[in-house]
């Protein structure tokens, strides 16, 4: 057992020292950011349809996470996701811990709404625990649907894994499928308990965030697929995968 857990913390290791910081840096932020901004509503034409200004950044963990698949697999995808997830937590509570310091914001200084103002900041900032969990729960759930779906969809291009249009059939698919899995169940754990959202809200919310960012998956997946591309070319994460293939072959 403890030789087991030394070894997948060896891989751990060796994974995190593999991935390009530049990306691993920008898919941690991406989650927090997207985090923070779902707690503001776009106001919406309609009364059944309800979005939050976390969909502007969360189609990036989502790229980040193709990107991961598509070169380290979903094992790994999903580690580094629940490693965002924990950080978010992390910074979550220190921004909690923000924002119960005695003081005062800068932009509460209004005349006549000071008081009411702060407040606002210092709950919007501070966070609540449902909103936190509900996040959490629906983030790690649609990482695993997301990470071996596409997975799932590359195994059968078999005679040309790497081309184009096997990386934005399995990114496409799968970020349409995890982003509603996302969507949906912090819809129906937060927005459906605590804001009062019909299922209708619920489900509408879901979708249309889907394809919004389904959307920006589609216009910056050439990204992706050129920096997969180019992390193949320059054999990236050689080490971590001479460690894995060595481990597969010392158990059998």
């Amino acid at each position: 057992m403890m030789e087991k857990l030394k070894n997948q913390l060896t891989e751990l290791k060796l994974l995190l020292r593999s991935i390009p910081s530049t990306v691993l840096t920008l898919f941690v932020v991406s989650v927090f950011a997207m985090n923070l901004l779902a707690n503001k509503s776009i106001a919406l034409p309609v009364d059944w349809l309800a979005l939050d200004c976390g969909i502007i950044v969360s189609w990036f963990a989502f790229l980040s996470m193709d990107m991961l698949t598509k070169h380290f697999g979903p094992k790994a995808a999903t580690q580094v996701s629940i490693l965002a997830i924990l950080f978010n937590l992390l910074f979550c509570l220190l921004m909690f811990i923000g924002s119960v310091i005695p003081g005062v914001w800068g932009e509460s200084f209004v005349t006549g709404s000071e008081d009411i103002i702060n407040n606002a900041l210092n709950n919007t900032f501070g966070g609540t625990w449902y909103v936190l969990l509900g996040s959490t729960v629906a983030f790690v759930a649609s990482a695993l649907v997301n990470n071996f779906t596409n997975w799932g969809i590359g195994k059968a291009f078999r005679n040309n894994p790497d081309s184009a249009a096997a990386y934005f059939l399995r990114s496409y698919v799968s970020t349409a499928i995890g982003q509603f899995t996302d969507n949906i169940i912090f819809a129906l754990l937060v927005s459906h308990f605590f804001f009062g959202w019909t299922v209708l809200q619920c489900v509408t919310c879901a979708l249309t965030g889907m394809v919004v960012e389904l959307l920006f998956e589609v216009a910056f997946s050439y990204i992706g697929f050129a920096v997969c591309k180019r992390w193949r070319r320059d054999n990236v994460g050689a080490q971590y995968f001479e460690y894995i293939n060595r481990t597969k072959g010392e158990k059998a």
